[in-house]
């Protein structure tokens, strides 16, 4: 389990360390930093599968979504003042669990000025690290640009560098020899994220695919059919009955096939036909996807769920609760939310649940009511 996530230089979050908790419920007023967070999360995640540079580009480069304020915010109450940067141009992110810990530092590109990729970013240092903090002697894993050293004992550097736009998450293959990146690769590639469950007239969602058995809805909702019917024949059937009833009392799902073409149905008291995935409102349907997601039969280590009350009626939360309640057993959960109703029946229903509330203070995202102490450890190293 992920115990801290830890983010510095990413637009609001100039230096933001977090615990993080089985459940963990981020909140807070409009602009003040959730949205940033959820971004910076599947940055990390995206170090594992060679999608962070790529995507930070989509985002316009590093000068877009490095933080906009002075080098050393001035504090609250205080106006921002020009200053010259003394310090390197840098990105860092990084997390710590029970057992492992990671962190980047991403900066500018160098090399060829003439160069069309000078928007991609250069991944500067990387370390993976035992322990709560990535501290000298809990180093197990150095790569101080294209230059990688493992310690299984004494230090023994990689015959091969690694490239500048390439995580050791990804480029460093070789399971044997540095076993710690390895098995940081598998846990990051099967954490999840949600945020874009499409509901749209032409949902991918909404319309019939083709049915394959499906462990896991994709992160637009097009093979829900399929990853319904999966939990229909393999996975938490009853649990899925009793959220869609819960939410909708009388209803159930179903899955008609043609060829191997599967259609959701969702069959409704009063009605003389069932209504496909077409016909359903957008709340429905919403719901639906979520539900899907959240009864996964092959749960990943970390589920991240971005605004997912965004489209439903207040009288759903209660049945989405529940389903994120029951999630969080077999997966460790972020719900990132801006509805207060909704973080307050999460933290009801799960007894070690962490309620984080982001404000803004002078442009940068603080944690409400955390002081020096109530964060934990981190150091940044330095590169």
């Amino acid at each position: 389990m992920l115990t801290t996530v830890a983010v510095s230089g990413y637009r609001s979050l100039v230096d933001l360390v977090a615990p993080l908790g089985p459940l963990t419920v981020v909140h807070g007023a409009n602009g003040t930093g959730k949205s940033s967070l959820y971004r910076a999360l599947r940055l990390v995640a995206g170090l594992a599968d060679d999608s962070a540079v790529a995507s930070l580009a989509r985002e316009g480069g590093l000068d877009d979504v490095l933080w906009a304020g002075p080098e050393s915010p001035a504090g609250p109450g205080v106006p921002a003042q020009g200053t010259v940067r003394k310090r390197p141009v840098s990105l860092r992110l990084g997390f710590a669990s029970d057992d492992l810990g990671y962190v980047v530092d991403l900066g500018l590109a160098g090399g060829d000025p003439r160069s069309l990729f000078r928007r991609d970013p250069e991944i500067k240092l990387e370390q993976i690290f035992a322990g709560p903090v990535a501290r000298p002697a809990a180093l197990l894993v150095d790569r101080r640009h294209t230059h990688v050293r493992v310690r299984d004992g004494s230090w023994s550097d990689l015959s091969r560098p690694v490239g500048v736009h390439r995580s050791i998450l990804s480029e460093v293959a070789d399971a044997e020899a540095v076993p710690e990146a390895a098995s940081l690769r598998i846990r990051m590639r099967g954490w999840r994220f949600y945020d874009n469950l499409r509901t749209d007239a032409a949902a991918p969602a909404r319309q019939p695919q083709i049915g394959t058995r499906t462990l896991a809805v994709a992160g637009d909702g097009r093979d829900v059919a399929a990853a319904v019917q999966t939990i229909l024949e393999q996975g938490q059937a009853t649990l899925l009955a009793e959220a869609i009833d819960m939410a909708f009392p009388g209803s159930r799902l179903s899955v008609r096939s043609s060829d191997g073409v599967f259609t959701l149905e969702l069959h409704q008291p009063g009605l003389l036909r069932p209504l496909s995935a077409a016909e359903l409102s957008d709340g429905t349907l919403r719901f639906v996807l979520l539900a899907t997601a959240l009864l996964s039969p092959d749960p990943p280590g970390l589920l991240v769920l971005n605004e997912p009350e965004t489209g439903l009626h207040v009288d759903l939360l209660p049945a989405l609760a529940q389903l994120i309640s029951r999630a969080v057993w077999p997966s460790q959960v972020i719900v990132i939310t801006h509805s207060t109703a909704l973080a307050e029946l999460l933290v009801g229903d799960v007894p070690d649940a962490l309620s984080l509330t982001l404000q803004k203070t002078s442009g940068e995202t603080r944690l409400a009511g955390f002081g020096i102490l109530d964060v934990p450890l981190w150091d940044w190293p330095r590169r």
